[in-house]
């Protein structure tokens, strides 16, 4: 699987979000803009760069996703958990509400 790269951000309230191509930011990763080359990421971190200089988020930075029959799916762990919430307890948290 090609990795693409995606946007994540981590908001003053601490919660981890993703910037969609339109510029807004959602909570889901499934909204995240996905991008493969520097210049079409090149508009996203100007977006991202300027909610940091505003203090909408904090530490915006590109992660490495694949795309799989039209899903984002996050390939490094550490994002995994961000997207997903704990590996423990399904029950609980994000991973609850996205069956």
């Amino acid at each position: 699987v090609q990795p693409w790269r995606g946007g994540v951000i981590a908001t003053l309230s601490g919660r981890v979000v993703y910037l969609a191509a339109d510029g807004s930011w959602s909570e889901r990763i499934e909204d995240a803009a996905v991008f493969e080359t520097d210049e079409a990421e090149a508009p996203l971190k100007a977006m991202a760069e300027a909610a940091m200089e505003a203090r909408q988020v904090v530490e915006a930075y590109p992660i490495e996703v694949a795309v799989e029959n039209g899903a984002v799916r996050v390939l490094r762990y550490r994002e995994r958990l961000r997207a997903e919430g704990p590996s423990v307890r399904r029950d609980l948290g994000k991973q609850a509400a996205n069956g």
